[in-house]
């Protein structure tokens, strides 16, 4: 593998992350990460844009991590715009912005793309990996599944306009939430689902912040350990869920939704779900890698 160095900086509903990556025994691994919150998709969810006194810290911070990548030795930088782009009606403005202000190629993922990325860098982590692997994603502001084989990669994709942060803003805003808002939130994932129908898979992976958090809480998630865990965070006051997993604030505000969302897509999928130790940025980054490798060849 080359020595080359790259670096990804992920868009997403709730931060701005930098990610930066190198080859080491025949894979990528993270040299250096920082994160940014700036909580976009919730802006997006209250005003259907993006505003410009948002787009102006977001740039800024684009900017301040790009300066950070190039001095960690990144030869190839890239800005990659999850939900909050795809969800925005300035998302291409947004995304412009950004990239203009790190002087470096920013773009929007579609909702596919951003799945099979995820997908490309949760399989890639594998020591051992099956014939057919499901990853799962739940983001802010959208969730992904993907269903791909060792053989020909991602193969069946899916995307749900409806993400933790999503969630939480619509019907789960109370602290704690009451159960008559715990029933309209399980009603509206299940709705958003109505239609998804994964092909069968060996192995199931969640990826993600919220599926770290969960892995940490509750181990594997099973129908039983996410039935337990909606039960424990409804009756908890976001203060107390932050304390007791060691989470941000903004990450415990959102927590009990994306148990929800991850509850609908492991009963779809059928199988218990494994955290996944890596996610849409590796994939972005290998992907990147891939591009310098051969740019170099």
């Amino acid at each position: 593998m080359s020595s080359v160095r790259v670096a990804i900086i992920d868009v997403g509903a709730n931060t701005l992350r930098l990610l930066v990556a190198g080859p080491s025994g025949g894979r990528i691994v993270a040299v250096h990460e920082e994160r940014e919150q700036l909580g976009l998709g919730k802006e997006v969810e209250r005003y259907g844009y993006i505003t410009a006194p948002k787009t102006a810290r977001a740039a800024e911070v684009a900017r301040a991590q790009t300066r950070k990548a190039r001095r960690l030795g990144c030869e190839r930088v890239e800005i990659v715009v999850t939900s909050p782009g795809r969800q925005a009606a300035n998302g291409e403005d947004f995304a412009q912005a950004l990239g203009q202000a790190a002087g470096v190629r920013a773009r929007i993922l579609s909702a596919e793309e951003e799945g099979a990325l995820a997908w490309e860098g949760a399989v890639e982590t594998l020591d051992e990996v099956p014939q057919t692997i499901a990853v799962c994603d739940v983001g802010g502001g959208s969730t992904q599944m993907v269903v791909g084989t060792r053989d020909a990669g991602p193969a069946w994709v899916r995307s749900i306009d409806l993400g933790s942060l999503r969630l939480s803003e619509r019907l789960l805003a109370d602290d704690p939430p009451g159960e008559e808002a715990l029933r309209q939130a399980r009603a509206e994932v299940r709705s958003a689902f109505e239609t998804v129908a994964p092909p069968v898979a060996q192995l199931g992976l969640a990826a993600g912040g919220t599926a770290r958090a969960l892995g940490r809480f509750v181990g594997t998630l099973t129908a039983e350990s996410l039935e337990a865990a909606i039960a424990k965070l409804a009756g908890l006051e976001r203060a107390k869920i932050g304390k007791r997993l060691g989470v941000s604030p903004q990450r415990a505000a959102t927590l009990l939704a994306g148990t929800i969302l991850f509850a609908e897509v492991q009963g779809r999928l059928g199988i218990p779900l494994e955290t996944a130790r890596a996610g849409v940025r590796e994939g972005c980054a290998l992907a990147l890698f891939r591009e310098s490798v051969t740019a170099y060849a």
